[in-house]
C-alpha cells in the first residue's frame, strides 16, 4: 500500500489537500480532496465510478465548501474518488475498507466521508468500521447508528435510506420557489437524474404539490403534461 500527500492550493480557498492512495495488491485507487476546512472539517462523499478523475472530484471538493458554508452547518468541503471497476460484494467491500485505512489520518478531523454514486449506506457502515470510528462518516444505515446511540437515535438524523439528500434537495427547490415568488402547490418541477436522490426528490415534491411532468436518468427521459401519479413511478 502506498499513500502520496500533497499540499496544494489553487487559490485562497483550497484545496488544502489532495490525497492520492493507491493499493496495488487489490488494484484500488482513489484520491481524496479536502478543498477547505475554516468551517470544520471537510465533508463530502466517495463517488465510486470505474473513470472517476481527480478534476471532477477536485471540482465537487469545492462545490461541498459553497454548499456546507451557505447551509450554515460547521463543515468544510471534501470529496473522495475512487475507480470502482465493478464486481462482487466481497471486492467492494475490501476497496472500501483498504480506502477508509489509507484515509485514517484524515478521518474526523480533516475529512468526514458520506455516499454518492455507487456508494450508499451499506458501503459507509464497511468504511466506518475499517477506520475505527463510527463519526468517519455520515449516511450509515439506521439499525446501525441506533446500535450506537442506543435511546438517543434521534442524533442519527435522517438515515441516508430514508432519502435524507433528496430531501434536501426538495426542501432547497421549495426555498427557491418561494424567493421567486412561485408557490410549491400545482408548480411543474423535472426531475434529472431518477437514482437514490432524484427518486426521494421526486416523492418530497410531489408531498409538497408539485406536479412532476419530466422525468430523466442515464438511460433516457419521459415527458407528461399532467405529471406522473406515484403509483406509476418506482
Amino acid at each position: 500500500m502506498e499513500r502520496n500527500m500533497h499540499k496544494e492550493s489553487t487559490d485562497v480557498f483550497g484545496p488544502e489537500y489532495v490525497v492520492r492512495v493507491k493499493d496495488a495488491a487489490l488494484g484500488m485507487e482513489g484520491f481524496l480532496v479536502i478543498h477547505n476546512t475554516a468551517l470544520g472539517p471537510g465533508k463530502g462523499g466517495i463517488r465510486m465510478t470505474a473513470n472517476v478523475t481527480e478534476e471532477e472530484v477536485t471540482r465537487l471538493a469545492a462545490t461541498m465548501t459553497w454548499k456546507n458554508a451557505l447551509a450554515g452547518i460547521p463543515f468544510g468541503g471534501a470529496k473522495a474518488g475512487m475507480r470502482w471497476p465493478g464486481g462482487t460484494d466481497e471486492k467492494k467491500k475490501a476497496f472500501v475498507e483498504s480506502f477508509a485505512r489509507l484515509l485514517k489520518p484524515f478521518l474526523v478531523k480533516k475529512y468526514i466521508a458520506g455516499p454518492d454514486v455507487q456508494s450508499g449506506e451499506r458501503e459507509m457502515q464497511w468504511f466506518v468500521e475499517a477506520a475505527g470510528n463510527w463519526r468517519a462518516a455520515t449516511g450509515k444505515p439506521a439499525n446501525y447508528c441506533m446500535s450506537v446511540f442506543g435511546g438517543e437515535g434521534e442524533k442519527c438524523g435522517i438515515p441516508h435510506e430514508f432519502g435524507s439528500t433528496g430531501f434536501g434537495v426538495a426542501h432547497a427547490a421549495r426555498v427557491a420557489a418561494e424567493l421567486a415568488g412561485i408557490s410549491m402547490k400545482g408548480a411543474t418541477v423535472a426531475v434529472h437524474g431518477f437514482g437514490n436522490v432524484g427518486t426521494f426528490a421526486y416523492q418530497f415534491l410531489t408531498e409538497m404539490g408539485a406536479k412532476a411532468v419530466a422525468l430523466a436518468d442515464a438511460r433516457g427521459a419521459v415527458y407528461a403534461k399532467d405529471g406522473f401519479p406515484r403509483r406509476m413511478v418506482g
